[in-house]
């Protein structure tokens, strides 16, 4: 009625001529659309074929089709006779085929960002669990499928689908199975697509208070206001409404509020809509009861009978008649053109003439938006977010919260006014919509086998690492010089460890160590003190000598394996462990071999009698001696130990560590001393019970004994510890060795020395032998 007034009221738009309209209803039912296209065809409400009983005022262009089946309903009809159909429902891809539907005109603009608007107020607002509810039509399928494959790449999960059909005989069944399925979800946001007059069949006044106590999210086009007789509409409290984005009309308001049956006494729709928002006539003989006041006015109306801002769908309809005044326009023009060469008058304006112009019409409507018929040009549809809000006193409000503008950069599309949205009953906040429950931080989301992405398990982080945030898909690593907290939500520096002179166990050690080293140097005096004596003289003295001071060497070199760690440190811990300890072990070997040769050279001839002297076994010692030797300074040239922070053996601390550098040349290095062990047990017990009077051969085999057990028991300790306890065990091994060498074979002999001198004669051991 506006844009029609404006028209005639224009006289450059359509000089000379008035534009009229007639007003059809339409039915969800092919039949009756076919019916009711049929009879404005005939006119005079007459139903007959191929026949017009309309001579005045007959239409030219169908401006209808709130829905595509409506659309594709009546062009069946109106295709065979061209009538142009310009349409102002949603834009649907199939009505532009021009080979199917040459005649039809989509006014609205393309909502293909729709789906892409709502995912992005899903994951605004983190509701990843979501039902959708649609009419069962081409429309909606293409919707839901855009929408699904925009909530798979944002990780949105559809908790449920249910599409209405318009049908009649199964709306019971229909509201019954969707009730079904709105109680068994969990999903506390659903997204609701489709016409008003589908959906109306789901019968939402029938469903409980509670279970619509949800977010729904919708568009425009699903009339969501209370409608007479729907008087549990306002459960949509809080609903947030996709709108096409319009510019205001001017003098729309005042149109609205001037408008009045007396000023059009034969719009019957204007007096019957009266009578129902009034409840009054607007004339006596007009309707039954009251007759109304003369102020009445629709902007003293709730939402539910009148809009004072122009919906989107009214905004196209008003830019449909532009559309087709203009192209009316543009043919006028034409026509005038050609009359005036022929000197001719204008003749009748059949449907079929105007295809032409409308297909080409662009122009600026009064809002100053430029509007175009043309596919191709037609703009992607921007949005406005409105939050529906109804109060107790039966008055509705649809508040303007955000936008989504489609054209801008992408991050920058979507506007959300988070503090003026009202949410639904019950909520007073956002609340998540999710189909398992928030992983907390110190957790990351684990994914279930056969379920969707959105249903999953709350693991805990793994070790080393941490998630500060709620969700999260992986946790984070720490880096290398921090560790978790014990919730595993932060990283906190970790601690520099070695095994150090201050604590309790490198101090025990460095004790024990510097007493066992002062308690073999006070051996050695007591052997040289009395080196006359047969005990001392037995098994040659001079290896005695060599062995004492290598043991008191080796209970000194583990103070190189206490403190921080340092190149020097590294470069002679293991290296004078090697040769102390081969000094030690090749000297208890000569000894078991000399206790062989004294046995063998006491027999007459015997060549062996040389070898039994100190000469012998002190070349064998330094032949030993050197292969270590060699085999260090290899090592030490090749690929040397250096000082190393070990970050991953403990979790809480850095430990500082001599690296080996090379662990074939470090196990190398203990194999040879193991090898001249087994060698001094194996002659040593070979030779136990050989009928000599100074034979220590028992002595040497347990020391030997002692010392492999020692050994063999530290290889798997050794590899199973980490950090300070690792240095701490070899360090232990170092000297219990050592403890057992000097015990087993020195302090018997110091007990005879010291404590029983009289049994250190020549004439006693003969007569008694201690072997």
């Amino acid at each position: 009625m506006l844009a029609v007034e404006e028209i005639n009221m224009n006289s450059k738009l359509l000089p000379n001529i008035t534009l009229g309209f007639h007003i059809f209803n339409a039915y969800h039912n092919d039949e009756r659309t076919l019916e009711s296209s049929l009879v404005w065809l005939s006119g005079q409400g007459q139903n007959i074929p191929n026949y017009s009983c309309e001579r005045q005022g007959k239409s030219t262009v169908v401006i209808g089709g709130a829905t595509s089946e409506l659309t594709v309903a009546m062009g069946s009809l109106l295709e065979l006779y061209r009538f142009p159909q310009v349409t102002y429902g949603l834009f649907d891809p199939l009505l532009s085929d021009p080979v199917q539907f040459p005649s039809v005109y989509q006014m609205a603009p393309r909502d293909t960002s729709l789906p892409l608007a709502m995912v992005r107020l899903m994951v605004h607002f983190k509701w990843t669990w979501v039902g959708l509810v649609a009419s069962d039509d081409s429309r909606s399928e293409k919707f839901l499928r855009d929408l699904q494959e925009e909530m798979v790449r944002n990780d949105v999960c559809v908790a449920f689908i249910h599409k209405s059909s318009p049908s009649l005989t199964k709306d019971k069944y229909d509201c019954s199975y969707f009730l079904k399925k709105l109680s068994s979800s969990t999903a506390t946001v659903i997204v609701i697509y489709g016409n008003t007059d589908t959906l109306l069949t789901l019968r939402f006044r029938d469903v409980p208070y509670t279970l619509l106590y949800r977010m729904w999210i919708t568009s425009s086009h699903w009339d969501i206001v209370k409608k007479p007789g729907y008087v549990h509409f306002d459960n949509f409290h809080g609903a947030l409404i996709f709108a096409d984005q319009t510019s205001k009309i001017p003098g729309f308001k005042h149109f609205l509020k001037t408008i009045h049956p007396a000023k059009d006494p034969e719009n019957i729709f204007l007096w019957n809509f009266w009578n129902s928002a009034f409840g009054c006539a607007p004339k006596i003989g007009k309707g039954d009861g009251a007759v109304c006041t003369p102020n009445a006015s629709l902007d003293t109306l709730r939402l539910s009978y009148v809009d004072l801002t122009m919906s989107d769908q009214s905004y196209t309809v008003y830019n449909a008649v532009y559309a087709v005044a203009w192209a009316l326009h543009e043919m006028f023009l034409v026509r005038s053109e050609m009359e005036s060469n022929r000197n001719g008058n204008n003749s009748g304006i059949y449907p079929w003439q105007i295809h032409s112009f409308l297909k080409n019409i662009q122009f600026n409507n009064s809002a100053g938006n430029h509007v175009v018929l043309d596919e191709k040009k037609n703009t992607v549809a921007s949005y406005n977010i409105f939050n529906y809000v109804t109060f107790g006193n039966d008055t509705e409000v649809l508040a303007k919260v955000g936008e989504f503008i489609s054209e801008t950069p992408l991050g920058q599309e979507f506007i959300i006014q988070q503090k003026e949205i009202v949410w639904p009953r019950s909520w007073g906040e956002p609340l998540p919509s999710r189909c398992d429950k928030v992983c907390s931080p110190g957790f990351h989301i684990k994914t279930q086998e056969g379920k969707p992405v959105c249903c999953f398990d709350c693991a805990p982080c793994p070790q080393g690492q941490i998630s500060k945030q709620t969700d999260r898909d992986q946790c984070m690593k720490c880096p290398v010089d921090h560790y978790p907290n014990r919730e595993r939500i932060h990283c906190l520096p970790k601690s520099v460890t070695f095994l150090a002179y201050e604590e309790t166990l490198g101090m025990a050690l460095a004790s024990i160590a510097a007493s066992f080293s002062l308690l073999t140097a006070l051996v050695l005096w007591v052997f040289v003190k009395h080196k006359d004596t047969p005990i001392v003289k037995a098994n040659n003295r001079d290896l005695s000598y060599i062995l004492l001071l290598s043991l008191s060497l080796c209970f000194l070199c583990s103070l190189f394996f206490i403190g921080r760690p340092t190149t020097t440190n590294c470069l002679l811990r293991q290296t004078t462990f090697g040769v102390t300890f081969t000094v030690a072990v090749s000297s208890i070997l000569a000894k078991t071999i000399t206790v062989v040769w004294a046995f063998r050279a006491t027999r007459p001839g015997r060549r062996s009698r040389r070898w039994v002297g100190s000469r012998g076994p002190i070349s064998l010692v330094v032949f030993c001696t050197f292969i270590q030797v060699t085999l260090c300074t290899i090592w030490l040239f090749l690929s040397p130990p250096f000082p190393d922070a070990d970050t991953h053996s403990d979790p809480e601390h850095i430990i500082l560590e001599c690296n080996e550098g090379s662990l074939i040349a470090f196990y190398s290095v203990l194999g040879y001393i193991a090898l001249l062990a087994l060698g001094s047990f194996t002659v040593a017990f070979l030779a136990r019970n050989l009928p000599d009077t100074f034979n220590e051969a028992k002595f040497i085999t347990f020391s030997m004994l002692v010392f492999c057990s020692v050994w063999i028991s530290f290889l798997p300790t050794y590899q199973s510890t980490k950090g300070k306890m690792m240095v701490a065990v070899e360090v232990f091994s170092i000297l219990s060795s050592s403890a057992g060498l000097l015990g087993c074979i020195f302090i018997p002999k110091c007990y005879v020395i010291l404590v029983q001198p009289q049994m250190n004669t020549k004439k006693f051991l003969k007569n008694n032998p201690i072997s």
